[in-house]
């Protein structure tokens, strides 16, 4: 009884819409999912990065408004359609022999700072990353490895150079994960970096390298949006 009726009191407070485009009575449209459904596209970075990145678009409309409303309004309930999207997206790459064959999926949250992820109660990337290894079975994992260490500055407003020097040391393996660093390594997994949206390419990069010195290569990056 109460399963049901708290969702009921929660939409009576907060009007019901989708996460989206806003339309009411929703919380993820159909139009909203079709516009996640295309296909990936590659994507170039201005800090060059040693693993092919992808998108699922570019960081506007429909997409900008799904990440603002998950990460800074606290739409929990969109890492499911988002996690969707992102399985797609991983089956089309393993389509297009983008990713090697392997017989395990690692799917690797890119690096947040923890008193970020407090404030918004968990990390967004985690959560979308988790949706997303349901979406692809069994044989799918996530591993989320990586932390921003506190003192590193906001890049929102850095250029390209001073992103990377702001970075420069600033990701490192999370604390009590280094057991989960040997079922990442070795050829019998493909493993993907994920991230909601990409911008110089600087994050990615450091994450990558801060991965490969603990013998884990990554195979590409995919993104939510890029900038």
């Amino acid at each position: 009884m109460v399963e049901r009726v708290w969702p009921a009191l929660v939409d009576l407070v907060v009007p019901l819409q989708c996460g989206g485009c806003a339309r009411p009575g929703t919380r993820w449209c159909r139009g909203c999912a079709a516009a996640f459904a295309d296909a990936p596209i590659e994507v170039r970075t201005r800090v060059r990065l040693p693993v092919p990145a992808y998108a699922l678009g570019r960081y506007t409309g429909v997409r900008r408004q799904a990440i603002l409303e998950l990460k800074e309004r606290g739409r929990r309930d969109l890492s499911a359609p988002l996690g969707a999207a992102v399985a797609g997206a991983i089956r089309a790459l393993d389509r297009w022999s983008e990713l090697p064959a392997a017989e395990r999926l690692l799917l690797i949250p890119a690096p947040t700072r923890p008193m970020s992820a407090r404030r918004r109660g968990g990390d967004p990337v985690t959560a979308i990353a988790d949706s997303a290894a349901r979406s692809l079975g069994d044989l799918a994992a996530v591993r989320p490895l990586l932390i921003t260490s506190m003192w590193a500055r906001d890049s929102a407003h850095l250029l390209a150079d001073e992103r990377g020097d702001n970075l420069a040391g600033a990701i490192r393996i999370r604390r009590g994960a280094r057991t989960d660093l040997a079922p990442t390594r070795g050829r019998d997994a493909a493993v993907v970096l994920l991230d909601d949206v990409l911008t110089t390419g600087a994050t990615a990069a450091e994450s990558v390298t801060v991965l490969a010195h603990e013998g884990i290569d990554v195979h590409l990056v995919l993104v939510i949006a890029a900038a």
